[in-house]
């Protein structure tokens, strides 16, 4: 079962028949075992270096999941801080402000509730991924023996909420009034917006789905279009500037204009690196290679240098921190900060998003309006049984192209472009085309969507 749980970037299942508490406190016991070989000599004698903080999000299994990785990690010696039931960002938050040696976050992210899991950070809030640790932690799991300890670490209960709602705060400036509906999807966010955002200056909040009750009105995943209807109908009958979703952990967001019309993150990306670079010239921004080339467009004439990259959170925060970036972007939602320790967070995106579209005297629409000279597909799912082969064909169909292989390929032309990337986990290509016309746009997808296959609803 634990080859089924561990994935790319974290550790997630069905709970209990694919994650349950023994499971926990071997990932636990096997986490801490990685995270303080990772410490140098120095630091092996810092109290608090040898510490892992443990949070959870609102599942109804997290308590006990959390109980039994916190025994896990225990029983190897480590100190345990419990910082309770919050958003993941805070994880990052608690790292850097502790000083510890990493941390794990209870959560399922986005999945219905009766999924669970753990994601992992190492020293700095490093995401600790199957290419930088989760391997090692995975081998550990399917070796270990449960056996009773000599020695038990220590167990400490901290509330950091009140330096953590400081942190977000310095991202906030509101510079008009602004009624926003903020949609917390039942999830962590229903945490955040009360205790940080609401009474506010110049900030009306409308709060929808703020119970935080262990399931959900809608599924946690706000890439999903039908679960930001509600969101979308509150806009409009409340007559609102904007509106917000969140995903069940907090660490993405995705935004809709006063018309209740979905913003892509891809231009929210662009809106916010143009800010960034007014109090950073010259520094560097990253993007997902998905992105609209509108966001290198804007990038570029703010006087910045654009990091493309790809695909994942990991690969993000490594190239933000890399380049010495102040800001990156992803099409997923996840927004990064260099300022938050190179990490993402729902709740900084959202106070730095409402900062900026108020110093507008403009409807939000009409804001963003001059940034949508592009036309892009979205993402499109094709099943592939041989998806290296299909990449080789378009390689060899639009070779007259510039081509690379940063993540999948990526195909340019003057007027348009595409990428194909594969899934990791799904006999799957997805396909994000652009162009510069609407109707430039409808042809190469048909030309290059009937080379790929079939494209499937996912």
């Amino acid at each position: 079962m634990i080859d089924k749980v561990f994935k790319a970037y974290d550790v997630r299942g069905t709970y209990p028949d694919q994650l349950n508490e023994d499971m926990a406190w071997k990932i636990g016991n096997a986490t801490a075992q990685f995270l303080r070989m990772n410490l140098t000599g120095l630091d092996k004698a810092d109290r608090r270096k040898n510490m892992v903080i443990v949070g959870r999000d609102m599942r109804p299994s997290s308590p006990s999941m959390a109980a039994a990785l916190m025994d896990g990690i225990r029983s190897t010696g480590a100190g345990c801080i419990d910082i309770g039931m919050i958003d993941t960002p805070m994880i990052y938050y608690a790292i850097n402000q502790l000083g510890c040696c990493g941390g794990i976050q209870t959560t399922a992210s986005h999945n219905p509730a009766h999924y669970n899991g753990f994601k992992i950070s190492g020293l700095n809030a490093r995401p600790v991924g199957e290419n930088t640790g989760l391997l090692e932690i995975r081998h550990l799991c399917l070796n270990m023996r449960r056996n009773p300890s000599p020695h038990i670490g220590e167990l400490e209960q901290l509330d950091l909420r009140a330096g953590y709602k400081s942190h977000v705060l310095k991202f906030l400036r509101i510079a008009r009034p602004l009624k926003i509906v903020a949609d917390t999807s039942n999830g962590m966010a229903g945490k955040f917006i009360p205790e940080i955002f609401v009474g506010q200056p110049n900030l009306e909040i409308i709060p929808l789905n703020l119970e935080i009750t262990g399931s959900f009105k809608h599924e946690p995943n706000p890439l999903v279009d039908a679960n930001l209807r509600q969101l979308q109908e509150a806009v409009l009958s409340n007559g609102a500037d904007m509106g917000v979703c969140f995903d069940g952990d907090a660490d993405r967001c995705i935004f809709v204009d006063e018309q209740a019309r979905i913003i892509r993150c891809d231009i929210a990306t662009a809106l916010l690196a143009r800010d960034f670079l007014k109090k950073n010239p010259g520094a560097a921004v990253v993007y997902d290679l998905r992105s609209s080339r509108v966001v290198k467009e804007e990038i570029q004439n703010a006087g910045g240098i654009p990091r493309r990259e790809r695909v994942g959170h990991a690969f993000m925060k490594k190239a933000l921190a890399d380049s010495k970036g102040v800001f990156g972007g992803e099409l997923s939602g996840h927004f990064y900060f260099r300022d938050s320790f190179n990490t993402d967070s729902g709740a900084i995106a959202f106070a730095c998003m409402v900062s900026v579209l108020s110093r507008y005297d403009l409807p939000v629409s009409q804001v963003l309006k001059p940034l949508q000279r592009w036309h892009g597909s979205g993402e499109i799912n094709f099943e592939v049984a041989d998806k290296d082969a299909t990449i080789t064909r378009l390689a060899q169909r639009y070779k007259d192209a510039s081509i690379d292989y940063l993540d999948g390929i990526t195909v340019e032309y003057d007027t348009w472009w595409f990428n194909v990337r594969k899934s990791n986990t799904e006999p799957l290509l997805r396909l994000n085309l652009e162009a510069n016309t609407a109707e430039n746009l409808k042809k190469k997808l048909d030309e290059v969507g009937r080379q790929i296959g079939v494209p499937v609803e996912h």
